[in-house]
């Protein structure tokens, strides 16, 4: 567990590659009293992210990174992150695996939020999967990162109750839903708040 220094938040950056509806969420929440981070920067990899929009409205550094050469790419990542003294990383539907190297220098320090229950459906099109197989509920996982995907401690869950006709997008609507709650709740669980 992380231990809170006094009563400064925690450096954040969010990593996302897409809508940005979860770094929404987590920016909501660093601003409310009881929130251990604060969210200073932004990293994507996808300079169309619609999620960047957020950076611009609140006012945190936003910073795009494509990703051609990782080591050098991830290189660069890290000395950025060092410059803006950033403490902990939330990844935030960010579609791209960070290599071992890169985790270790965060160790304990990344989390993800995953759109299935954990360890059913890691990796991509978690929701059709869930369907294929039937299943009677589905939901989303907040755990920390290791060198495996989708692989790492779970910190919280949230189960959802999939319905008679559902679709994969409904599905997803859903699970979406519960993700934005669930990620602020793991936040303050890893800090025993």
């Amino acid at each position: 567990m992380v231990k809170l220094i006094g009563y400064k938040k925690i450096r954040t950056a969010v990593f996302i590659s897409g809508t940005g509806s979860n770094l929404k969420s987590l920016i909501k929440f660093s601003k409310t009293k009881k929130s251990p981070i604060s969210i200073n920067l932004i990293i994507s990899n996808n300079a169309k992210a619609k999620g960047l929009k957020l950076g611009k409205i609140n006012k945190i550094i936003k910073k795009v990174f494509i990703f051609k050469k990782k080591n050098k790419i991830e290189n660069q990542i890290l000395s950025v992150l060092k410059e803006h003294e950033i403490k902990m990383i939330c990844l935030a539907g960010f579609m791209k695996i960070l290599s071992e190297n890169f985790i270790r220098k965060f160790k304990g320090k990344i989390l993800n939020i995953h759109p299935s229950l954990l360890p059913k459906y890691k990796g991509l099109n978690t929701h059709q999967r869930a369907l294929n197989n039937k299943e009677k509920y589905s939901g989303c996982t907040v755990h920390f990162v290791n060198s495996k995907l989708d692989s790492g401690k779970i910190i919280l869950q949230k189960k959802v109750k999939i319905s008679k006709n559902e679709t994969k997008d409904s599905l997803a609507k859903k699970v979406l839903n519960q993700e934005h709650k669930l990620y602020p709740k793991a936040i303050l669980k890893m800090f025993n708040l």
